[in-house]
């Protein structure tokens, strides 16, 4: 599926959360954050484990996108 102009202005435009949304945005940090206690607490410091970390991160801030351009 080719990217539109209109995708564009979706992704790049600041969208304020509703109520709702900022609940699942709780939710989605809360638990990148059990799992990145998890890496940290069973893992060595190490590249690896930087990685490990900065892809959960990654990982939030995509599933954020993905509320925030939900139906628009």
């Amino acid at each position: 599926m080719p990217i539109t102009q209109a995708d564009l202005h979706n992704w790049f435009t600041y969208h304020p959360p509703t109520e709702e949304q900022a609940g699942r945005y709780g939710e989605i940090r809360e638990a990148a954050m059990d799992f990145a206690l998890v890496i940290l607490t069973n893992t060595p410091p190490s590249a690896d484990q930087t990685a490990a970390i900065r892809k959960i991160r990654e990982a939030v801030m995509t599933a954020n996108a993905a509320i925030a351009c939900e139906g628009r």
